[in-house]
């Protein structure tokens, strides 16, 4: 147990220059990208004069490590600044953002792990037949296609031709859980399709290697039926790349969802970032930053407990 938590220490350690270093280039975007925030906040019609109280009254015309040394104190007392338009907190605004881009990272995962694993062990069990052909098909076609395809194509079919599901918007799910899944599910289903065919690849490429492992052609010997060694033996083992590769897809689904957060007009952490970036908001750009950072840092420790749980052997150091 002390060895776990001395090893979720030193992760946490080493995430610590990496929290620094990405949001520090997060304040220095600022100074690379065209504007300022106080043209943002004051339009084209602004003077220099207004424009330039605009930006010293919010400390933008600091220097760089100025700027960020100020932020990084103020964030270390849990005050992340306020937004430039409607001056709300920037911490209860991510917070607010973050639980519905959570929510749907979350769902995502489960439709692909729901979809790939019982198909990745169909076609483990159809080896070589056309089943397993037309999936490792689809599985290739499904990685080829662009986010900004996969949402139209959704809309187009349980939208407009089918009609099951509303177009866009989003309702809490402390107002109503059943909207709040009819709404929800195609922006989810959206971000499940990729990972679903990247999952698939995966378990289906590591049930190859477990099957020809010595312990299975003990168990076939033993005349134990296919599915029973498929679900019982080689699952399992399997499993070990499928974890690093949840880890990397929860990271991804919780900081690249920005296409179909918008498309949807979903309320969540990517949709945000998009409309911060557009206002040179680079208080709430710099704690999105931050929270995806923080969030792979947490993951990945996850995924290193959880390889323990799969082989024993391996371990946490």
């Amino acid at each position: 147990m002390q060895g776990t938590l001395r090893a979720i220490g030193s992760r946490l350690m080493y995430g610590i220059p990496v929290l620094v270093i990405v949001t520090f280039g997060a304040a220095l975007l600022m100074d690379f990208m065209p504007g300022s925030p106080g043209q943002a906040i004051l339009g084209d019609q602004a003077t220099q004069e207004q424009v330039d109280a605009i930006n010293a009254q919010f400390g933008y015309d600091q220097p760089v490590v100025q700027r960020y040394l100020a932020w990084a104190a103020s964030a270390l007392r849990g005050d992340l600044g306020v937004t430039l338009f409607g001056h709300e907190p920037v911490a209860e605004l991510v917070v607010k953002r973050l639980s519905v881009t959570a929510e749907l990272a979350g769902m995502a995962l489960v439709i692909a792990l729901g979809v790939a694993v019982p198909l990745a062990l169909l076609a483990a069990h159809r080896a070589g037949r056309w089943l397993d052909r037309a999936l490792n098909f689809a599985s290739s076609a499904l990685l080829c296609i662009p986010s900004f395809v996969t949402v139209v194509l959704v809309s187009l079919v349980f939208v407009i031709w089918l009609g099951w599901f509303p177009a866009t918007g989003w309702v809490s799910p402390a107002d109503d859980l059943g909207a709040n899944l009819r709404y929800a599910f195609l922006p989810a289903l959206s971000l499940a399709a990729y990972e679903c065919a990247f999952f698939y690849r995966v378990i289906r490429s590591d049930l190859s290697g477990t099957l020809r492992e010595d312990f299975i052609l003990v168990a076939r010997a033993k005349g134990l039926p296919k599915s029973y060694i498929l679900t019982r033996h080689a699952l399992r083992p399997s499993l070990t790349s499928l974890v690093t590769v949840i880890g990397l897809a929860l990271g991804r689904l919780l900081g690249g969802a920005v296409i179909v957060e918008f498309f949807f007009s979903v309320p969540g952490l990517g949709a945000e970032s998009l409309n911060a970036v557009s206002i040179k908001d680079m208080a709430v750009i710099q704690a999105i930053v931050a929270v995806c950072v923080i969030a792979y840092v947490l993951i990945f420790i996850v995924v290193d407990l959880a390889y323990t749980w799969i082989d024993p052997r391996v371990g946490v150091r």
